[in-house]
């Protein structure tokens, strides 16, 4: 019986059960599913005594294809489990950070992504590790820069570079009576870096969550849309999310950026991808959209993860 232990969001442990929109909720369930015993921790409940990695556990059970956690906590020494799924959700803070930190005291046990790996890679800014399939796009924090940048390409975006879920993202034109106030905002008038990006118009028609799975892209993808107030996905409901394909020159463009990933020690990630250009990286806790692919597609794509995770994975400890 394998062991597993998933290291997921404070919010996530809060509205735990029935919570089918998370990704986590579907490889916990499918595990369960296979007698595999699981269990769910936090962040600020990892530690260390002396040099060796602990963590304070809840130990999930299923019940009529939901899944439950007992309100009890147990110490496990993270080196007893056979896979540790690592899915805290960003900002990638001190805290975080802290987190991972943990995990280097970790040895001869899966980590999915591995921490460290997460930890050198900024989702935004290592995006640019695959520039010659993005957009063009730079990382300052230097107004003049930007303002350079935006009389060049005449609309622009510009990102913090530790949120998630679309948090701060910021759409500017040329000639916006707003610009300076808004580049000023985000860089903390001059003092963080941001990413900047050249607009892509066919932003308005959604944006693809391609998948990669070790060093290969998965066949299922789907594209979110924008809402009507937003110029960006902002909401996880099915009226957003709709199938779509990827083309020949995506799957191969899209599988050399998995094999670079997995060769990080990035096992698991999501681009976000708009006319072919990718805008993100995502590896922190990448959402996979499996209840949304499922009803798409037909398939039951957490057997084709856990399929992956039990074996191939497993293989490369």
């Amino acid at each position: 019986m394998k062991k597993i232990l998933f290291v997921i969001d404070k919010v996530e442990l809060k509205y735990f059960e029935f919570n089918n929109l998370v990704t986590n909720f579907w490889l916990i369930k499918e595990f369960l599913d296979r007698d595999c015993e699981v269990y769910i921790t936090i962040n600020s409940n990892l530690f260390l005594k002396s040099d060796v990695a602990w963590a304070k556990c809840y130990e999930t059970f299923l019940v009529n294809d939901n899944i439950f956690y007992k309100n009890i906590k147990s110490d496990k020494l993270i080196e007893e489990f056979d896979l540790v799924m690592f899915r805290a959700d960003p900002p990638v803070d001190v805290d975080y950070i802290n987190a991972t930190y943990v995990f280097d005291f970790v040895h001869g046990v899966k980590v999915v992504n591995s921490p460290s790996s997460i930890r050198d890679f900024n989702e935004k800014l290592h995006s640019l590790y695959f520039k010659e399939y993005m957009s063009e796009s730079i990382v300052t924090s230097l107004l003049e820069d930007i303002e350079e940048f935006l009389k060049i390409h005449k609309k622009i975006v510009l990102k913090p570079l530790n949120r998630c879920f679309g948090a701060g993202v910021m759409f500017l034109y040329e000639g916006d009576p707003n610009t300076r106030t808004i580049i000023n905002t985000l860089t903390n008038s001059g003092t963080t870096l941001v990413m900047v990006q050249k607009y892509i118009e066919d932003v308005k028609n959604g944006d693809k969550r391609v998948l990669t799975l070790g060093d290969k892209v998965l066949n299922y993808a789907v594209k979110k849309l924008p809402s009507s107030d937003d110029f960006k996905f902002n909401t996880h409901s099915d009226n957003f999310i709709v199938e779509t394909s990827l083309s020949s020159e995506e799957i191969c463009n899209f599988t050399k950026v998995a094999q670079r990933l997995n060769s990080l020690g990035i096992v698991m990630a999501g681009l976000d991808v708009i006319d072919g250009k990718i805008i993100e990286v995502n590896v922190t806790s990448p959402c996979y959209f499996i209840k949304e692919i499922n009803n798409l597609y037909g398939v039951n794509l957490e057997k084709d993860i856990c399929n992956f995770l039990l074996t191939k994975a497993l293989l490369s400890v």
